[in-house]
């Protein structure tokens, strides 16, 4: 059977101490009383704790060892109650969001280096992920919310869409593109059966992305696409087409000195654009502590504050 956990704090004060008069005044109680919890405790323990030395408690072998076993959740518990005190004051603690691949690494550090800065008690966690395992993430509790990808082929969520508050943070726009080398050899004039017949590099397995960039600019999809290459980074389907392997669509920004110095090509077929919105997910009945409201203030005043990040983000 474990010590009573009274008792043990008791203790814990006592060898700070050195001093059972001195651990009353620090627990508020008589010094009869810590007395009292330190003998039942050495019943407890079948070991004596302390040895008095003229008017101070040293404490024994058994008594070094206990201190070392309860010392960390000690200390570990004063830090966790003050952070939770601390929390409902000013932003403190852990902060657990998710965020797409490639703008949780490229931005999500910067934005946070400014705001620990306003707020040095706030630690984060960041949790990348495609939509789908995000939202499932900010379903179970394991993520405070989320900056998610609201693709233009919504995808299913845990208990639906209204169980979410959604609300936009910045657009991206998806850009088709191929190298100069691959244009002028394959497309030129582009032209809906043209594009089709072309290999592609696919995010992931999935080719809506593809198939909604069709749907925007011919009003229809292709039946089957070839796909020459498929990967999960943005920075890796750039790869993919600086090396000729074909068509790929990613965000525009990512892609913008390939194409201002040529390398790369944007397929322009009308005038339309491709969106994407990322936006902050949180479930709609859960309270937000004043650290989540000041982090999700604090990053869309960044991007108000750096106009070359938003101009990168919107493409």
């Amino acid at each position: 059977m474990l010590p009573d956990f009274n008792r043990l704090k008791v203790f814990y004060h006592i060898y700070n101490e050195q001093s059972s008069t001195a651990a009353a005044r620090q627990l508020h109680i008589t010094q009869s009383g810590v007395s009292q919890h330190l003998k039942k405790l050495e019943e407890e323990m079948q070991a004596v704790l302390f040895t008095r030395v003229k008017r101070r408690l040293v404490p024994t072998a058994a008594g070094i060892k206990l201190y070392e076993i309860v010392k960390g959740f000690m200390v570990e518990l004063e830090y966790g109650v003050q952070t939770i005190h601390e929390t409902t004051e000013r932003p403190a603690g852990l902060l657990r969001i998710g965020a797409p691949s490639e703008f949780g690494k490229n931005y999500i550090p910067l934005i946070f280096a400014s705001f620990k800065r306003a707020y040095p008690d706030v630690s984060l966690y960041l949790e990348l992920g495609d939509p789908k395992h995000l939202f499932s993430m900010v379903a179970e509790g394991n993520l405070d919310f989320a900056y998610i990808d609201i693709l233009p082929i919504f995808i299913d969520t845990p208990g639906g869409v209204s169980s979410y508050t959604i609300d936009t943070v910045v657009c991206e726009e998806f850009v088709l593109a191929c190298s100069e080398r691959y244009y002028n050899r394959y497309i030129v004039k582009p032209s809906f059966d043209t594009l089709v017949g072309l290999e592609f590099i696919a995010y992931k397995r999935d080719p809506a992305l593809l198939l909604s960039w069709f749907d925007l600019h011919y009003g229809t999809t292709p039946s089957k696409l070839k796909v020459a290459f498929t990967v999960d980074s943005a920075q890796a389907i750039i790869a993919a087409i600086e090396e000729d392997l074909g068509l790929g669509i990613t965000v525009s920004h990512l892609m913008r000195k390939q194409i201002a110095e040529g390398a790369i090509v944007p397929i322009t077929i009308t005038s339309k654009k491709l969106k994407n919105t990322i936006a902050c997910v949180r479930f709609r009945d859960k309270k937000q502590t004043i650290t989540e409201t000041a982090f999700q203030t604090h990053l869309v005043k960044e991007l108000g504050r750096n106009p070359s990040l938003l101009r990168q983000l919107r493409g």
